[in-house]
């Protein structure tokens, strides 16, 4: 039988419950993704870090309209009673807090932050260097790339911040002998009334407002939602849209992939179609006006002209050497870890085959989303 002074409370409730293990599963969805997949899995990163920003949001809401444990105000931290509560830590028995404890509560609104945070730095790293999402007409690349060093700090930090979480659950769950991821289950915790520490037991419950809730939550998204819609809708500044010309796809698409323009700066074109008579090896001669005229278009569409990702890396590319992108560091780096094996594949058969995996290569974007490695 359960004693009457030390009896299981709820503290917890359902909407608190379900935003926690469902932000545990975008998190990792999202952490999985970018710390351990290829780019190729960028589509499902995105989807766990949008709905780690939605619930996060979703919770900020709960704070004002939810029970007494679950609002901001039960658990704001002040730093005397962070200090105090530091100096008490290895104390037995220590004393209990019904909802967060001032340690606890420093973390839940790091953790709410941190994830805004990466959710709209990856926003704009998605927009500025991959030229996708809300802000992809907003942003340049560069302005996405600087991003990108906030969004893998923050992303780091996060990681921290769960690990001294979990830490810091199994310390306080032995110290307080109560299982405290079962509470986030059950959402009651095995209190001592008499324990608890004073400003939680004399605070005045207070419901849940779910009505509340919910119209804050349909108002927040029809303040979101429309701008985002035009974000998506919107083109993208920097970005090719016109088709390969004509004389330059057929005539060089006769023999191999036709490159986007934006793969090499105008130099390295200009070299190219200067020594057509030695083509890596075969004589590609092409009548004057006929090769000039490719070559206008080459040069008037180079790397230098355009603001996606590959158009930056490759324009970098200025020394004489190498004029094959497959032998670039960019492109080795990229595809160091592919065995040859798979290049010699009959639906490959070449490393200069982009459009074989990449189903966007004549676009010049090369979208992580767009890798498809055929099988033989």
């Amino acid at each position: 039988m359960t004693s009457p002074a030390v009896r299981p409370l709820p503290v917890w409730d359902a909407a608190v419950r379900q935003f926690h293990w469902l932000l545990v599963l975008a998190i990792a969805l999202a952490a999985g993704t970018g710390f351990i997949l290829n780019a190729s899995w960028l589509g499902l990163h995105i989807a766990g870090g949008v709905a780690a920003m939605a619930l996060v949001v979703f919770r900020l809401i709960w704070g004002f309209t939810g029970s007494t444990h679950s609002r901001f105000a039960s658990f704001l931290p002040r730093l005397p009673d962070v200090i105090a509560h530091v100096k008490t830590l290895s104390h037995r028995p220590h004393v209990a807090h019904a909802g967060h404890n001032p340690l606890g509560a420093l973390m839940v609104f790091a953790l709410l932050a941190t994830v805004l945070l990466l959710g709209f730095t990856g926003l704009g790293v998605l927009g500025g260097m991959f030229k996708q999402g809300p802000l992809k007409a907003l942003l340049s690349f560069d302005a996405g790339r600087s991003l990108r060093e906030l969004h893998e700090l923050a992303a780091w930090g996060l990681l921290l911040m769960v690990v001294g979480h979990v830490l810091g659950v199994i310390y306080e769950s032995r110290r307080a002998a109560d299982n405290l991821v079962r509470a986030m289950v059950t959402g009651e915790k095995v209190l001592t009334p008499a324990a608890i520490a004073a400003p939680h037991n004399q605070r005045t419950p207070t419901p849940a407002r779910p009505l509340s809730a919910l119209a804050l939550s349909l108002a927040v998204a029809a303040l979101a939602i429309p701008p985002a819609l035009m974000g998506l809708k919107a083109a993208a500044p920097g970005v090719p849209t016109a088709p390969l010309d004509h004389a330059y796809a057929t005539t060089c698409g006769d023999c191999h992939m036709a490159y986007h323009p934006s793969l090499l700066p105008a130099a390295r074109w200009r070299d190219i179609m200067a020594h057509l008579d030695d083509h890596f090896g075969e004589d590609a001669t092409l009548p004057a006006g006929y090769g000039d005229k490719i070559s206008a278009y080459l040069s008037a569409n180079s790397a230098e002209h355009w603001d996606t990702l590959p158009a930056h890396v490759f324009a970098a590319n200025t020394s004489a050497e190498p004029l094959r992108l497959t032998t670039t560091r960019f492109w080795q780096r990229m595809h160091g870890d592919i065995p040859a094996a798979v290049f010699a594949r009959k639906s490959i058969t070449a490393k200069s085959n982009c459009q074989a995996c990449h189903r966007d290569a004549a676009s010049g974007l090369f979208a992580p989303q767009m890798i498809d490695v055929p099988k033989e």
